[in-house]
C-alpha cells in the first residue's frame, strides 16, 4: 500500500512540475532581443511575400482565384449585356481574361522590391509590426513598395491591354467621362484600373499568409518564426 501511495505522490509531483515549467518556458515579446524579433519577422515576411508572388505570378493565379480575380471596370460590367447584343461578347470575354493575365505577368516584378523592403527593416520597425494588428506586415509592405510597384506593373499591364480594341474604346470614353465625374478616377483607364487591382490582389495574398503564420507559427517550418510569433500568443 505504501509503495502504491509513493508512486501516486511521485506522479502528482511530476505533473505539477510540468505545469509549472510550461509558463517559464514560454517567452513574451518583451523578452525577445531586438535581433531575434527582427530575424523572425524578416523570415516571416520573406516567406509570406514569396508564397504570395508564387501563387499569383503564374497562369490562372488571378483568373482561377475568386479572392483576387479581377472583374471588368464597373461601367463595362454594366454594359456587358448590351455589348454582347451588339456582337461584342467575344471581345468582352477576351478582355476580362486579358486583364487577369496582365496581372499574372506583372506580379513577378514585385519580388525584388518586396525583398528589398524586408532587408531595409529596422529593429524598431520589427517591434512595431509585431505589436500591431493582424495586417501590420501587409501595411508595412504597402508603405514601402506600393508606389514603386505601380511603376513596374503599369508598363506590363499596358502592353497586354493595348492588344484589345475594346480596351482602347473604353479608355477613350471613360477618360472623357471621368472629367465630368461620371466614371471613378481609378477606372478612367483599363491599365490603371488593372494595375491597382493587381496590387490589391498581391497585398490580399500577403495578408492571408500573414494570418496563417500568426495563427499557427509552428506550421511555418522555421525555428525563429515559431519563437517570435509564438511569443505573441
Amino acid at each position: 500500500m505504501l509503495n502504491h501511495f509513493a508512486r501516486y505522490l511521485a506522479l502528482v509531483g511530476a505533473l505539477a512540475g510540468l505545469l509549472t515549467a510550461a509558463p517559464a518556458a514560454a517567452q513574451s515579446l518583451d523578452q525577445l532581443s531586438g535581433s531575434e524579433a527582427t530575424a523572425g519577422l524578416k523570415a516571416a515576411l520573406d516567406k509570406g511575400a514569396a508564397s504570395a508572388v508564387a501563387s499569383l505570378g503564374r497562369p490562372d493565379g488571378f483568373w482561377a482565384n475568386p479572392k483576387v480575380k479581377i472583374p471588368l471596370p464597373e461601367n463595362l460590367q454594366r454594359a456587358k449585356g448590351a455589348l454582347k447584343l451588339m456582337g461584342k461578347g467575344r471581345e468582352v470575354d477576351e478582355l476580362e481574361r486579358a486583364v487577369n493575365r496582365a496581372a499574372e505577368e506583372a506580379v513577378p516584378q514585385s519580388k525584388q522590391l518586396l525583398t528589398s523592403a524586408v532587408k531595409s527593416m529596422t529593429v524598431e520597425d520589427a517591434k512595431q509590426i509585431l505589436r500591431g494588428g493582424d495586417d501590420s506586415v501587409t501595411q508595412f509592405f504597402k508603405a514601402k513598395t506600393a508606389p514603386q510597384l505601380t511603376e513596374r506593373f503599369l508598363p506590363i499591364v499596358s502592353k497586354v491591354t493595348a492588344k484589345s480594341g475594346l480596351a482602347q474604346q473604353y479608355n477613350s470614353l471613360a477618360g472623357q467621362a471621368a472629367q465630368f465625374g461620371l466614371v471613378k478616377a481609378d477606372q478612367a483607364t483599363i491599365e490603371g484600373y488593372v494595375t491597382q487591382k493587381a496590387l490589391d490582389g498581391l497585398f490580399t495574398m500577403i495578408a492571408e499568409e500573414e494570418r496563417k503564420i500568426r495563427a499557427n507559427p509552428v506550421a511555418a517550418g522555421s525555428d525563429i518564426i515559431r519563437k517570435v510569433f509564438g511569443a505573441l500568443k
